[in-house]
């Protein structure tokens, strides 16, 4: 019934109204092909019309009443089978229809009629409760792939909301003339302009939209806040006395160098994942849009962003308002108003303070006050160190149970969202169509000696170890009965074929194996041939499946006979092999480059040295409990490990650049150092980060799911070493930081001048000066 009623769908067209018998690809009787097991029910039906009991449906192949023998693997599923493979029963049946593409006209009335297939199915699920039907097509994969965006996009509104919140809150501060609660939001105003550039220079070039673009605004929010929290940073340990242009120019000296040297390696590391050198669509396009959007939120934080902190540092030396841009009163002023108005005006006038207060102004922020005051102290504790140490081996302890344990990801439910046709689809098939791998067709593209023993025994040998399901098979092993010799002459054999067609009814529909051509003298030549094959492995364990291709491939490379192996499932299993090898292959280029580039730019060699080690550290940590926390490897988690080498190199390079240069004083005094004026910075960027990340994990979707999971684990990582490893291994690793003397030279003398004021009367002396 569901059969007959997929065969009457129409698409109306003007004029003329298209079905399946239409648009299908035909036999070589002009029939639609369909699959084998609608002629065994067909057949089962006939059987019990007339009250024949002698049919019975064997598994994997099974006999048809003209004689054929006919696979039924991948068309039946949860089979229970009597003795000598008679099914006793089955929990599923597998129907495909194949639909020709030869024109657009075609394309267009077969996209159509595949609509129309799901809207049929469903109807007839509505009228059929009883048996549970997930319909699937060829666009079914590129809908569920696409409807991740529209299923997020609520999500990604909130995520936005609650950055904004979060970056305007760490940019404020109780001091209304000093707070920059304007920078937090211009910061992320930033971000926003440069990936919307991006994004209209992909469309106007004619990129193709996709769902792993949700991860470059994430891309974005990492490195574009961290540079816009460095830069203010930097404006607050300038002096307040000085004018604005010599604070900003004492800002973009202390914080661009930095800032351009990272954003050097995301355009490298994803420049050359833009490239030819990846064979991904969706990876290259998503490199791109990234690479465009860093280079021009560059561009913009030099531009954009640093006016936007000339702006407020007028607005600052002005003692005006922070939100509302008015002149602030002094306290005195003040007196007579009500506390709440006096709270929203409460700032501190430089004549108000002393010299040695005025350092100290920004200190009332909560963060900068944090981390001065109490955690820089604490980490470096001596009773502290231990646990941390202790907490660290726990931590490497558990990545190794989780990196031993690594699986490569080739799911398709992996990259849709969930509740889709792609899900159900591929779960039942898992579920039930596991005893077999797919059918793959093996192609003979050139003219071989057929007739010639020795060709047969070469066919014969590389399909072995596989259930041959083709008649040319058992043609190859008919014509062996028969004794064919390798002095038969090719005409002879040639005739046999022909002759067989006709005579020998098991060879009906050989017709579709073999391709024949007919020459000047009448003589008919084997142009080409095939045959299918089911490998005798499980569908459900990739890596066997994976490792069946490679091995079929290279045969084809080394045999002495030309062919081709093809299945649809290949592409997929192509798709995942790639999303591993061409990103960790261009990862590893950019890495080279990146540690030859940088050997010529850094002050100290120890920084390259400590930044490999933080970095692999934190990329080892985060593939062990990506595996722990059920997240395979495939495209999405390993874009986001590239991305996580360019996040940890981001946060950890200022820090440890700045111990490593620091001089003279202890170890333990740098860490402090490090913390107090790269830690605000960081710990800003993280908590928006964080906050962002948070609504992801509410998507229904296993793309936008995997991304939360690796770019969570990639911050929390990246925090965890930055503010709780690094501080304290530190401590005691080089280098050392021994104080030196400095040696007096002739150019250091001292030259010391004394003036005496002698009273003329009496020879006192009343006063002396003295200069050095």
């Amino acid at each position: 019934m569901l059969h007959a009623a997929v065969t009457r769908i129409q698409v109306p067209r003007p004029g003329f109204n298209y079905t399946f018998a239409h648009i299908c690809i035909l036999n070589n009787d002009k029939t639609c092909i369909v699959d084998d097991i609608v002629h065994v029910l067909e057949e089962l039906k006939n059987a019990r019309a007339t009250n024949r009991t002698n049919f019975a449906i064997t598994y994997p192949i099974t006999h048809l009443k003209d004689g054929r023998a006919v696979y039924n693997g991948h068309q039946l599923g949860g089979v229970t089978v009597h003795s000598k493979d008679r099914v006793k029963s089955a929990e599923a049946v597998q129907l495909t229809y194949y639909l020709q593409s030869i024109n657009s006209l075609n394309d267009m009335v077969a996209e159509r009629w595949e609509s129309s297939f799901c809207d049929t199915v469903r109807l007839f699920q509505k009228s059929n409760s009883k048996v549970k039907m997930y319909p699937y097509t060829s666009s079914s994969l590129r809908e569920d792939f696409q409807k991740t965006s529209r299923v997020s996009e609520r999500y990604l509104v909130t995520s936005l909301i609650l950055v904004v919140t979060m970056a305007i809150l760490c940019c404020s501060m109780q001091d209304c003339v000093r707070s920059k609660p304007w920078l937090g939001l211009l910061g992320l105003v930033t971000i926003s302009l440069a990936t919307l550039t991006a994004a209209g220079i992909i469309n106007l070039t004619g990129g193709k939209y996709n769902s792993t673009f949700l991860g470059v605004p994430f891309v974005m929010l990492g490195h574009g806040l961290y540079g816009t929290f460095e830069m203010l940073s930097s404006w607050r340990k300038t002096r307040e006395d000085q004018h604005v242009k010599e604070r900003t120019a004492e800002v973009y000296a202390d914080s661009m160098l930095s800032f351009s040297l990272t954003t050097a390696m995301y355009l490298v590391t994803f420049g050359i994942g833009a490239s030819p050198f990846t064979n991904i669509e969706a990876a290259r396009i998503f490199c791109c849009n990234s690479c465009i959007a860093i280079f021009f939120n560059y561009l913009y934080v030099l531009s954009f962003y640093g006016s936007s902190l000339v702006f407020t540092g007028y607005i600052e030396n002005n003692y005006q308002h922070s939100i509302f841009c008015r002149k602030v009163p002094k306290p005195e002023a003040l007196q007579e108003k009500p506390a709440w108005y006096r709270f929203l005006l409460t700032a501190r006038f430089s004549e108000d303070t002393t010299e040695g207060e005025e350092a100290n102004t920004y200190e009332s922020h909560l963060l900068v006050c944090f981390l001065k005051r109490y955690y820089c102290d604490w980490i470096t504790n001596t009773y502290v160190k231990p646990f941390v140490v202790l907490f660290y081996l726990i931590y490497i302890s558990f990545a190794l149970m989780g990196y031993l344990q690594v699986s490569e990801g080739s799911d398709l439910s992996n990259i849709v969202a969930t509740a889709t046709q792609t899900i159900e689809y591929t779960t039942a098939q898992q579920k039930y169509f596991s005893n077999y791998s797919p059918v793959i067709g093996f192609y003979i593209y050139e003219s071989i000696e057929y007739w010639n023993t020795s060709v047969q025994e070469d066919v014969l040998e590389y399909t072995k170890g596989f259930v041959r399901i083709s008649w040319f098979e058992s043609y190859l092993n008919y014509l062996r009965k028969l004794n064919v010799s390798t002095g038969l002459p090719k005409k002879n054999f040639t005739d046999m074929l022909r002759n067989s067609f006709l005579k020998a009814p098991q060879f009906s529909h050989f017709q579709e194996d073999i391709i024949f051509s007919k020459k000047y003298n009448d003589e008919v030549d084997v142009v080409a041939s095939r045959m299918f094959l089911v490998a005798k492995t499980m569908e459900t364990n990739r890596e066997e499946l994976y490792d069946l291709l490679e091995t079929l491939r290279r045969l084809s490379v080394t045999s002495k006979v030309k062919f081709i192996v093809f299945n649809p499932s290949f592409v997929y299993m192509d798709r995942y092999a790639s999303s591993l090898g061409a990103p960790l292959h261009n990862s590893c280029i950019s890495a080279l480059f990146l540690l030859f580039f940088s050997a010529f730019l850094v002050a100290d060699s120890l920084i390259n040295v400590w930044l490999t080690l933080t970095v692999v550290s934190v990329e080892f940590g985060v593939i062990g409990f990506m595996t722990l926390w059920k997240v395979e490897l495939d495209c999405i988690s390993v874009l986001c490990l590239i991305y996580g080498i360019n996040y940890t190199i981001d946060n950890c390079a200022p820090l440890l650049s700045t111990f490593v240069l620091g001089k003279d004083f202890t170890r333990t005094k740098w860490v402090k150092n490090a913390l107090e004026v790269h830690g605000v910075a960081i710990l800003q960027s993280y908590l928006c980060y964080l906050v962002g990340l948070i609504p992801l994990a509410a998507v229904p979707s296993n793309l936008t799911c995997t991304l939360f999971r690796c770019l969570f684990l990639i911050a929390f990582v990246t925090f965890f070493h930055c503010f709780a490893i690094l501080p304290v291994i530190l401590t005691f690793l080089p280098p050392s930081k021994k104080k030196r003397k400095e040696k007096k030279n002739p150019e250091n003398r001292e030259e010391i001048e004394c003036v005496e004021m002698v009273d003329i009367d009496s020879t006192r002396v009343v006063d002396q000066i003295t200069t050095v």
